[in-house]
């Protein structure tokens, strides 16, 4: 049998908008949502209870707010708990501008979602544009649905875990099905599979399906067709590595400015911002965007110009050779440029606590993962960080888990994460901010996380700086001593911590800071590795290997927001230009570096002030 449809609801007691939104809702979405209009809020309330009830899920929730009905933000507020997992939509009639700040706060607060302008005219597509968003990023989160691929595999594995994630990322559908479930029984069965290796993936959309085991990323790739590397002799105008934001609007404007570009990428498009389930700041997007939407849609065009990528493939080394850069990947390939552009980004710090990296992938996972949330359902969870992306997490996961904790290292999220995150976290009932913690053990059973051990920070009899009360409460006196270690149950634990660039690939030519961020157009202290001035002064971007340019979060200095990483990808391509064209050839040499002191590297704590603010 198949599931119930997911169901849109209305509710409004002014009777010309029921009427208007009724119809547009029941005449594009009938088909495919059961649309439930209701005329009073208390009924709407009922109903929203009763579907959760009977395990309905709840796409959309509309409400109204105007002079003609003034609770529309009550009942969205209130739904959040019922169906925390629901788009809640706030109508609103044109030229009504007196309700704008009341609405603005609302959504500010996260009481709505999004605001959409009532329909004054058939096949008004704007607000038909704001629904659909809304719906498609409901369903991305969601999952299920169509399966172009089936993954069979144990949800304790590390490998099934990563495998998924990066699938889901790259907007490939795919349907996970724990192995010695009925489904993955009688898939393996039909397949003939007898005590196969795992995880096991079948592609669908072959003819006929194609089916590996435990395959690896190069088999993988391989198997979808989609990237074949170039022929060796092949010299593109640019190689960036890299495809999150920077690299993908290097790679955009590079193609469609004639320049034969080719992506490498050793997991997913997006790259750390892929994974963030709503960037709210973001210009041009009023509504917000998801990471991962952002990131497809920069990919698909950067394609249609003509970009070349090459997926699931690891850089191993950079060399220079004339005049031409050759990169190097994981599975032997070779990568000719005649210039590089490095958009690695960063990796997430590590915990370094045994205990939690022996649970990678069984409860632990660094990074948003947002394939993750919805498997939460009733369970409680725990967030690492106080940077923007560690309360973008901390706020969708709690849109499925019964409760979420966000740890933070520190005595204040203001200095490190955006206002509108934290009044939103504010206004979120089921999230707890405890600040002055740190984690430091784990409990498991079955193999599987069950508990995070925190401390406060500076070990154990320190004073916190704040309890552990829910946000917004009323919190202990500050000087309140707390006692050893602490338990909280969680199954799960998402680490959102500092930054390490992915520069370990790079040569000792190539310049550092002490933080191991790429020095860009001969600024910045001599500290990390190279092996002395160029001949020329690097230009604006450029490393000091000549034809290597970096951009975004792996360059030294860079702010850390998606709009001056796209910012850096499409200033690059201008540089890029000149360099090509031999301009400027007779630059001065850059001056030799003033000496300094040397000092120590920062600590690799669980928190890096700089590197953890990943402002988006």
């Amino acid at each position: 049998m198949d599931d119930p449809v997911p169901v849109l609801l209305l509710a409004t007691s002014d009777p010309v908008s029921r009427g208007i939104l009724g119809d547009q809702l029941r005449r594009r979405y009938g088909a495919d949502y059961e649309v439930v209009v209701c005329a009073d809020h208390a009924h709407a309330r009922a109903i929203l209870r009763g579907l959760r009830r009977w395990g309905r899920a709840v796409a959309l929730i509309v409400g109204c707010y105007g002079p003609a009905d003034r609770d529309g933000l009550d009942l969205l507020r209130r739904a959040y708990a019922e169906h925390p997992a629901a788009k809640r939509a706030v109508a609103v009639t044109w030229g009504d501008f007196a309700s704008g700040p009341t609405v603005f706060r609302a959504i500010a607060q996260g009481h709505a979602d999004l605001l959409v302008l009532r329909p004054e005219r058939p096949r008004d597509e704007e607000f038909h544009g704001a629904i659909t968003d809304a719906l498609d990023d409901w369903h991305l989160a969601q999952g299920g649905g169509f399966e172009a691929v089936r993954m069979i595999g144990d949800q304790r594995d590390e490998r099934a875990h990563s495998l998924r994630d990066t699938l889901v990322r790259n907007h490939i559908p795919v349907g996970f099905h724990p192995v010695g479930s009925p489904a993955a029984q009688r898939m393996l069965e039909s397949l003939g599979l007898h005590d196969p290796a795992l995880p096991v993936l079948v592609l669908q959309f072959t003819s006929p399906p194609t089916v590996l085991e435990d395959p690896s990323d190069p088999e993988i790739v391989e198997a979808f067709g989609l990237n074949r590397p170039p022929p060796t002799d092949k010299v593109f105008d640019v190689v960036v590595v890299g495809a999150g934001p920077a690299g993908l609007a290097a790679a955009v404007y590079a193609s469609s400015e004639g320049l034969s570009t080719m992506v490498v990428e050793q997991q997913a498009v997006g790259g750390q911002a892929g994974t963030s389930s709503l960037i709210r700041n973001y210009p041009g997007f009023s509504r917000g965007v998801s990471g991962a939407h952002l990131a497809f849609r920069s990919f698909q065009q950067a394609w249609v110009f003509g970009t070349d990528f090459l997926f699931m493939r690891r850089v191993k080394s950079l060399e220079a050779d004339g005049a031409v850069r050759t990169v190097t990947t994981s599975d032997g390939g070779v990568v000719r440029g005649r210039t590089v552009v490095v958009a690695t980004g960063v990796d997430y710090r590590r915990l370094g606590v045994p205990q939690l990296e022996a649970l990678v992938g069984r409860g632990v996972f660094y990074g948003a993962a947002v394939s993750e949330a919805p498997s939460l359902a009733g369970q409680r969870a725990c967030v690492v960080g106080g940077g923007n992306s560690a309360g973008q997490a901390a706020l969708h996961v709690a849109k499925y888990a019964e409760h979420v904790t966000l740890l933070v290292r520190g005595p204040s999220l203001a200095a490190s994460m955006s206002s509108y995150l934290i009044t939103q976290l504010e206004a979120t009932r089921n999230v707890t901010v405890r600040y002055g913690t740190s984690v430091v053990g784990a409990r498991e059973q079955d193999g599987c996380l069950t508990a995070v051990v925190v401390t406060p920070t500076g070990g154990p009899g320190a004073v916190r700086a704040e309890t552990g009360a829910e946000v917004g409460a009323a919190t202990a006196p500050e000087d309140a001593p707390v006692e050893g270690p602490e338990e909280i149950a969680a199954s799960a634990l998402f680490v959102l911590i500092g930054s390490v660039p992915r520069t370990s690939w790079l040569p000792g030519s190539v310049q550092r800071d002490r933080a191991g961020f790429l020095r860009t157009g001969g600024t910045g202290d001599l500290e990390g590795p190279g092996d002395g001035a160029p001949a020329r002064a690097p230009l604006p971007l450029e490393t000091s290997l000549p034809g290597v340019f970096a951009i975004g979060d792996v360059r030294a200095g860079s702010v850390k927001r998606v709009a001056t990483a796209v910012g850096d990808g499409a200033t690059v391509v201008s540089l890029l230009h000149g360099y090509l064209s031999g301009h400027p050839p007779n630059a001065p040499a850059a001056p030799p570096a003033s000496p300094q002191t040397p000092r120590p590297a920062p600590a690799a704590g669980p928190e890096d002030p700089v590197g953890d603010a990943l402002r988006d």
